[in-house]
């Protein structure tokens, strides 16, 4: 039997991938969904059309795994690509070791089978998980291979009756887990096109938010949120629960140039409440605990995590080497961080921590023992004065 697995959304890319396969001469099409915090609705439609198509599908809860594994690590790695929480990136690692361990359990599977295209970053994110972990299994990527577009697509799956959610008129691109939504394709490919309001889905609009603002207190051990205004959470109830506080005041809306791995820029819109907030609390917290050299030092190590990430390198030497550096700072990053909420805005308002760096008697104005003034005198009359001396070797 010649079985083929397709890691599949149920949309429109990864379902014209089935007859095509069967077209290709596979007589055996099983199918897996990686369930990493898509709505229900999306994973019971990807279920419903994998049974009208006629294959073999399985569903995958990844879901505690992928908030434990991967969105906490982004947190730790204060993880900011360009402007944008990572989101669809950091899910694809796991995707992609879900199906490889799938393939196993099914057994006699001859290729994987992705609906990536050539043109985005997934192409890479997905074959290096499912080469990582199955090397011996060919992958195949029709719609790459076949140069196929978004309208042949949809011509296709109406020729041969296959099921979608695409028109030509409206065909957005979404892609969600419990991090973050994205959406694009279409008018939104015009960087000059306003976003419609049918678009999102996860945060309110600026007329539709609350009039009266939120305060949340987040609650870190170890660098891990634990806790939302004194209740403790596991990790996936807890992003869950943040997102829905931060969508509710219409936090993490997201428009940006994104610079694609192959060179292409290209125009994203993001949905990220929940990361946005919880970014921004952690980041508040670090702030409080580190020191000037480790701040310092630490932000080109969480640019590099997030430049690996971006790239679905998870298991890469070099990761784990970033790893070791953020998981050493984390130990102190543990406290209580105050956020207000309003009108799709956030203000850090309050943090407090054992490990704090900081004295009020000596940061205060009004205190004039902790550290007597008149002994930075001797210091202020040495600094610059390499610059000072050039200066004066310039005028002789």
């Amino acid at each position: 039997m010649n079985r083929a697995l397709i890691i599949y959304s149920g949309g429109l890319d990864t379902t014209v991938c089935i007859p095509l396969m069967r077209e290709a001469g596979f007589d055996a099409i099983s199918t897996v969904t990686i369930d990493v915090g898509q709505p229900a609705e999306d994973i019971a439609q990807a279920t419903e059309r994998a049974r009208i198509l006629g294959t073999d599908h399985h569903v995958v809860d990844a879901k505690a795994e992928f908030a434990r594994d991967y969105c906490f690590p982004a947190i730790h790695a204060n993880a900011d690509y360009f402007g944008y929480p990572l989101s669809t990136s950091i899910a694809r690692p796991l995707i992609a070791k879900a199906a490889a361990e799938k393939a196993r359990e099914i057994g006699g599977v001859a290729a994987f089978v992705h609906g990536c295209t050539g043109k985005g970053n997934d192409q890479f994110r997905i074959e290096y998980g499912l080469r990582m972990f199955a090397p011996e299994i060919p992958i195949l990527a029709p719609v790459r291979e076949r140069n196929l577009t978004r309208t042949w697509e949809i011509d296709y799956a109406e020729r041969v009756g296959a099921p979608i959610g695409q028109s030509k008129d409206k065909i957005w691109s979404i892609d969600e887990n419990l991090w973050g939504r994205s959406i694009e394709g279409g008018r939104l490919e015009d960087p000059s096109y306003a976003p419609p309001e049918e678009i999102f889905q996860w945060t309110a609009s600026l007329e539709d938010a609350p009039s009266t603002p939120q305060v949340v207190e987040f609650e870190f051990e170890d660098g891990n949120p634990v806790a939302i205004d004194g209740t403790r959470y596991s990790p996936l109830d807890l992003l869950t629960v943040a997102n829905r506080l931060a969508g509710r005041h219409g936090v993490g809306r997201i428009d940006i140039m994104e610079d694609r791995m192959i060179g292409l820029k290209v125009r994203e819109n993001y949905e990220c409440p929940g990361a946005t907030l919880l970014l921004a609390a952690h980041k508040a917290l670090e702030a409080l605990v580190t020191t000037h050299a480790e701040r310092a030092f630490k932000q080109h190590v969480d640019a590099q995590w997030a430049e690996m990430a971006y790239r679905g390198l998870w298991w890469e030497p070099f990761t784990g080497d970033l790893n070791a550096f953020i998981g050493s700072v984390q130990r102190r990053v543990t406290g209580k961080v105050r956020v207000r909420l309003f009108k799709s805005s956030l203000q850090i308002v309050g943090r407090e921590s054992p490990w704090a760096l900081y004295s009020e008697a000596a940061a205060s104005f009004d205190d004039s023992e902790t550290l007597e003034q008149s002994q930075m005198t001797g210091m202020v009359r040495t600094h610059g004065m390499e610059s000072i001396l050039f200066a004066r070797l310039g005028k002789s």
